[in-house]
């Protein structure tokens, strides 16, 4: 199980010899695209996926060109370059016209307005990062939430930028008029849905500026999920409408430099570490733990551990030296001295 990893290549067939060494740290990009399957790592092959002490990558994952080279310094930032580069598909889907023509000019628009509704889970917050630190700035970000804990998260560790102001609103405080007024009455160039919630996807509706795009990122279960929107501002005011799922590995390509290069804090998601004796029993209970992303050190046997309730004295230090943000220093110190884990 789990399709966001990063690990070492420990042997290489004959076949990839030419590509990848034994030594090389690496991520899958976990859809692979594939012509005739939508097998996916994690879920689809009997001896690949994250929650593993090793592993063996099927031919699929390197003739699809998804097992990509990674030298960032920790493991945990790449294990979440595929859910960046989720967030990066989605900005990259988005589009708006080339003026006096049909013709579409790919990504969100260049300083415009941009919106995000239901914006401070993991992904949310991963978004507002890219958004802050990508190649494209709005120069007017939003975030609602219904959470105030949430919303106080990012606010502190999100903060305007001098390119990007940004406001953190309660949904509850977060109406038409109100978001309206603070787009000053133009609308949103760019408008991201995190929840599948009809109410707000009708609201995102409302709220498109002439030429707006509204990206529908929350994943539905429902497979007859429907709300109203606007046609009359689809024809006359160009509103566009899309939906992305997942990135391609072009931008996970692109996650990997950000991370690299550490433009983008992919840490600041993080909330718990367990080992993978406690990863079955988290994956079962996932909803009931809350918080953002679980980091799984596969290769120890720890509890799942929120990064606020810490019992090791030097790596609450560590924490504390971060600002309770997990890091390449409390890896390193969690690598050296937690129980490995069994292999018997």
């Amino acid at each position: 199980m789990g399709h966001e990893f990063c690990g070492d290549i420990l042997a290489v067939g004959k076949k990839w010899q030419h590509k990848f060494q034994p030594g090389q740290r690496y991520v899958i990009q976990a859809n692979l695209q594939l012509p005739d399957r939508p097998d996916c790592p994690g879920y689809s092959f009997p001896w690949v996926g994250g929650e593993a002490t090793h592993v063996v990558i099927p031919n699929e994952v390197m003739e699809q060109d998804c097992l990509l080279a990674y030298d960032g310094e920790t493991y945990f930032e790449g294990s979440l370059v595929e859910p960046l580069s989720c967030v990066i598909g989605a900005f990259n889907a988005n589009y708006h016209l080339q003026e006096g023509s049909y013709n579409h000019t790919m990504g969100i628009r260049p300083q415009g307005r941009t919106l995000i509704l239901g914006g401070t889970g993991p992904m949310g917050l991963l978004a507002i990062d890219y958004a802050l630190h990508g190649p494209v700035n709005p120069s007017l970000l939003v975030i609602t939430d219904t959470d105030n804990d949430k919303l106080s998260y990012a606010r502190k560790h999100y903060p305007s930028e001098p390119q990007t102001l940004i406001h953190y609103l309660n949904a509850a405080d977060a109406a038409f008029d109100t978001l309206m007024a603070l787009s000053g009455g133009h609308g949103f160039d760019d408008i991201f849905v995190f929840v599948p919630n009809e109410g707000l996807v009708t609201l995102a509706s409302s709220l498109l500026a002439t030429d707006g795009c509204l990206n529908f990122f929350a994943g539905p279960q429902d497979k007859h999920f429907s709300a109203p929107i606007n046609f009359y501002d689809v024809h006359y005011a160009f509103t566009h409408y899309v939906g992305t799922s997942g990135g391609n590995t072009d931008d996970m390509r692109a996650a990997v430099k950000l991370i690299e290069e550490k433009k983008v804090q992919a840490a600041k998601v993080v909330t718990h570490i367990l080992g993978l004796n406690a990863a079955g029993e988290t994956t079962l209970e996932l909803p009931a733990v809350g918080g953002g992303k679980k980091l799984v050190y596969t290769g120890k046997y720890l509890p799942l551990t929120s990064l606020t309730q810490i019992q090791d004295q030097a790596l609450a230090a560590i924490l504390a030296r971060h600002q309770g943000i997990w890091s390449g220093e409390a890896e390193q110190y969690l690598l050296a001295h937690a129980e490995a884990i069994s292999h018997d």
